[in-house]
């Protein structure tokens, strides 16, 4: 593992074609909060709305992933009392109100957009379908993926894995509130280092918590590279799209 990390250039890989040519982006709900303690700040959606506008200008074919952290959690109701299975279906609903949001945010940049659903609601969404949504992402529309697996017990950091294969993109990049892995959580231990690369085994052996071990292992198994990253930074969709230096790298094999 490689710690630390050199500044980067900002205008590294402007004009260059994108290294991943089709990302799967993972945005948290916690991370639409903005500045609310709860919801969705529609100001926060428009500002990551314009990174996502950036990497689609740039050639690069963007399928999302979102939680639903800001509105319910499924695990945290599950320890309160109730039944787990409930409590994931209701948080699954919650990712379709989030989705919703950030597709009004993208149309209002006139960002083609499509929301699927893994749970059927016509009125809303459309079904997930792979071969549609690899269609949607061919004629450049931004794909929404909502509703996780469509399965209880299964986390949005699985759907987000699980969709990132099946419509073969190149590269996961999982959106945090900050610059990438830390060997401890940074907001209460300054004093942690952070990685600019890992190994999956790494990962999963020393319990980084940065996504649920079965997509880790989802990804490894695929060879499906992982970047962690921070969303509040400008333009960090599509740095890390065209290859340069944002946040932890985590892949197969041994750091280079």
């Amino acid at each position: 593992m490689s710690e630390g990390g050199a500044g980067t250039d900002v205008t590294a890989g402007l004009g260059s074609a994108p290294r991943h040519g089709r990302i799967l982006l993972k945005i948290s709900g916690e991370a639409l909060l903005g500045e609310r303690q709860y919801g969705v700040d529609p100001a926060f959606c428009a500002f990551i709305a314009g990174q996502i506008q950036a990497a689609r200008a740039a050639g690069v074919q963007v399928g999302i992933v979102v939680g639903g952290g800001n509105i319910f959690r499924g695990l945290a109701a599950a320890a309160r009392g109730m039944d787990r299975a409930t409590g994931d279906y209701i948080g699954m609903l919650a990712t379709v109100m989030n989705g919703l949001a950030l597709q009004d945010a993208l149309e209002r940049i006139a960002v083609p957009t499509r929301v699927m659903t893994a749970i059927a609601m016509n009125e809303v969404a459309e079904p997930y379908i792979r071969r549609r949504a690899i269609r949607h992402l061919e004629k450049g529309r931004v794909v929404i993926f909502v509703a996780g697996t469509g399965n209880p017990y299964f986390t949005t950091d699985t759907a987000a894995a699980l969709r990132a294969v099946e419509i073969g993109a190149s590269v996961l990049l999982k959106a945090t509130r900050v610059d990438g892995v830390y060997e401890a959580d940074p907001e209460t231990h300054p004093e942690a280092r952070r990685y600019t690369d890992l190994t999956f085994a790494e990962v999963l052996t020393d319990r980084l918590a940065v996504l649920d071990a079965t997509a880790v292992s989802l990804c490894m198994e695929n060879d499906l590279p992982i970047i962690v990253f921070d969303l509040n930074q400008p333009d960090n969709v599509r740095r890390a799209a065209l290859g340069e230096q944002v946040g932890t790298r985590i892949a197969g094999g041994t750091p280079a």
